[in-house]
């Protein structure tokens, strides 16, 4: 018995392995897109306004399609047709603004992009989540999440590097062609390999018979209030640049710590949350709440230490956050419930951003109160969904 276990567990660790390497080169793929999307807008004599709308409306469909995309997995059962799908729609959509002369047409493949990601998601997320209940779903989570955020931190550099070499953006685009195809090999070869994910759950969730219950509205309020409370980067990167906190160059670098420890706090995190339960995700929202007065306040040094919990906040996103919502849905509506999760975490985010770019004009103060109080606001509902859970265990 213990044997066949352990042929379990390595079966379930391969898959997440193999989906990790996916989301490795997908991250290459749009990641390194994304890093020059709005400098190449401009470059096809695109506004402002333009640059802003489709930045604004890619991130909006990418996360509001999810409930969509994610009932409709659990609703026809095929998890692996859409994800295949989705990862096509979202990774050739790239390459292909190599061949987009007019402004309308490479926004239009950016919203795809995004709109292919909406797509996949809550399915891959939910057949993830079947293998992380054998080697510890915080783990689970939290690997996978390491590996996506390599991706984030490789692809803006393979772009500055062909940029450098070839002087233009088409020609980045095309270079990312390379890594959409390996991450569609590897997906099929995951999809041939493991074509019910779900035989790889240990068993039946333990709060699988609360359903959609209080536990999961609360919890998923908890989390659009968090996501309300998260300053979008690019606001930020704004605030370093007006007010010379950072020198120009300096500003992408700190991004890119940001990922670094977004990798890193997903791994951390997540095994915590194996050893710790739910209890952990308490200290989610009081550690990221502290970003904004050391962001917007600081100099240098505190703008930096700002962004490592900017950080911590989005590695926890991906990793304990994701694994304490597997225990609260049901195996067979999984994807819907990451739909919802993704979705009205996306729409907190979005008017959360919407409200701190308006408070910015007013004072930072106003902006500060309003990002650390949403997330505080937070804490109250997962320790409330938390007793709620500790109910149902006994």
């Amino acid at each position: 018995m213990s044997h066949l276990a352990s042929d379990h567990n390595r079966q379930a660790f391969t898959f997440i392995m193999l989906v990790g390497v996916v989301s490795l080169f997908s991250d290459l793929t749009y990641e390194g897109a994304r890093s020059i999307n709005g400098p190449f807008l401009a470059t096809l004599q695109a506004g402002a306004v333009v640059v802003a709308v489709v930045a604004g409306l890619g991130e909006f469909v990418g996360y509001a399609l999810r409930l969509a995309s994610g009932w409709l997995a659990d609703r026809t059962g095929r998890y692996w047709p859409l994800t295949i799908l989705g990862y096509g729609v979202n990774l050739l959509a790239v390459p292909l603004l190599a061949l987009a002369w007019r402004w309308e047409a490479a926004a239009a493949l950016m919203l795809l992009e995004r709109l292919g990601k909406a797509l996949r998601t809550p399915a891959r997320d939910a057949m993830l989540s079947h293998a992380a209940g054998r080697v510890g779903r915080g783990f689970g989570f939290g690997f996978h999440e390491a590996m996506d955020q390599i991706g984030a931190v490789g692809g803006p550099l393979l772009v500055a590097g062909v940029i450098y070499l070839s002087g233009g953006y088409r020609s980045a685009y095309a270079a990312l062609l390379g890594p959409a195809v390996l991450a569609l090999l590897v997906l099929t070869l995951a999809a041939r390999r493991y074509p019910q994910p779900r035989d790889l759950e240990v068993s039946a969730p333990h709060l699988e018979t609360a359903g959609w219950g209080r536990p999961f509205w609360l919890y998923v309020s908890a989390v659009a209030l968090m996501g309300a409370g998260f300053a979008d980067f690019p606001l930020i990167a704004y605030h370093f640049h007006h007010t010379g906190a950072l020198p120009a160059t300096w500003i992408p670098l700190f991004y890119a710590v940001a990922m670094g420890v977004d990798a890193l706090a997903a791994l951390i995190l997540g095994r915590l949350f194996d050893l710790l339960g739910m209890k952990l995700l308490v200290v989610v929202p009081l550690l990221s709440a502290l970003f904004a007065p050391l962001v917007f306040l600081g100099g240098f040094w505190p703008a930096l230490g700002g962004m490592v919990l900017w950080g911590l906040g989005m590695g926890a996103l991906e990793s304990v956050l994701k694994a304490a919502l597997a225990d609260l849905a049901p195996a067979q509506r999984r994807a819907t419930a990451f739909g919802i999760f993704h979705t009205l975490f996306g729409l907190g985010w979005f008017a959360g951003s919407a409200v701190m770019g308006v408070l910015y004009q007013v004072s930072l103060m106003s902006l500060i109160v309003f990002s650390v109080a949403a997330q505080l606001l937070a804490i109250p509902l997962l320790l409330l969904m938390s007793r709620e859970v500790g109910l149902v265990h006994r």
